[in-house]
């Protein structure tokens, strides 16, 4: 019986101090970084949790919500929409947010998410309804910013702030696609035709001046052949004449070494006329038509003439 009694006390005991292990762990909460926890004390908020080790009082205490402090996307689906000019269109958006304030984002709105949905469609139904198709399509950043500033005020008393907000497609009825389709191609055709073109005006431009820089190439190579042509004459003419003057130079100084010979040797005035003579029988072998006869050559003629009838006479 003591035995019995013991067993039950100690399996009491057991059970006790496991559930006080149990309650003192759900008093201990670690928040992880870029996280906060909401925290509410008999129902009302008591404080916000950040990162760190925290304690909070059994029974008493509890977590009211857990936020994420990163900036999230909230992607929503297409929303009709209608444009100044009466074209219904479906526009969906992409919302990049980022809770600023964990106490508002939990007391400030129910359901926070669905509430930056409606009034992202009424924001954007606003703006397009005073913007015409056209404009519509080639003024999305423009309606990126306007959204953004409009949705940033409005969520701003729900500890939410809005970052960026990007028009992620615009789908215009099927007919406006098919005329866009058509006017795309056929701006896409003239594009094509134009770059054509360039390219064949281009290439005319690269053939023309190959041939333009081949013509002057041709007269550049003909006009460097001519200067050697001309250079290799005048050198040839150069040449030809020295080689005559040199020519005239030896004769002249073959001439005046014979007459220095003939003085060195003393010859009398009889020798002198008699090599006078014999050079005036070789200037009368050429081909001049007038010789012009010294007076000294002309005495030894006559004496030469005289002596020869005398001769003839005899």
């Amino acid at each position: 019986m003591l035995a019995s009694s013991i067993q039950v006390g100690f399996f009491t005991t057991v059970v006790i101090v496991i559930v006080l292990l149990l309650i003192l762990s759900s008093c201990i909460k670690i928040v992880p970084q870029a996280h906060a926890v909401v925290v509410e004390r008999l129902g009302g908020y008591l404080a916000t949790w950040s990162v760190g080790l925290h304690f909070k009082v059994p029974f008493i205490d509890r977590i009211s919500k857990k936020v994420i402090l990163k900036e999230q996307v909230a992607d929503f689906p297409p929303q009709p929409v209608i444009t100044k000019d009466n074209v219904t269109m479906r526009i969906d958006t992409v919302v990049f947010y980022q809770i600023t304030d964990p106490k508002l984002f939990a007391y400030g709105v129910d359901n926070p998410i669905m509430a930056i949905e409606n009034l992202t469609a009424t924001t954007l139904r606003n703006i397009i309804g005073d913007m015409e198709l056209d404009q519509t399509l080639t003024s999305r950043e423009i309606i990126n910013t306007k959204m953004r500033s409009i949705l940033d005020i409005a969520t701003d008393p729900w500890g939410i702030k809005v970052n960026r907000v990007e028009l992620k497609n615009i789908i215009p009825p099927a007919a406006i696609q098919d005329a866009m389709e058509k006017q795309m191609k056929a701006e896409r055709e003239r594009r094509e035709s134009i770059l054509k073109a360039e390219g064949e005006k281009k290439s005319t431009i690269l053939v023309a001046e190959g041939k333009k820089e081949s013509a002057i190439l041709d007269a550049e190579a003909e006009k460097q052949a001519a200067i050697l042509r001309a250079e290799a004459k005048k050198e040839a003419m150069i040449r030809e004449a020295e080689g005559q003057a040199e020519a005239i130079l030896r004769v002249q100084q073959a001439n005046a070494d014979g007459i220095r010979f003939i003085k060195e040797a003393g010859a009398d005035d009889a020798v002198i006329q008699l090599r006078s003579l014999e050079a005036f029988a070789k200037a009368a072998d050429g081909k001049a038509t007038k010789i012009i006869i010294p007076s000294e050559i002309q005495g030894i003629a006559g004496l030469v003439r005289s002596l020869a009838e005398t001769a003839k006479d005899e």
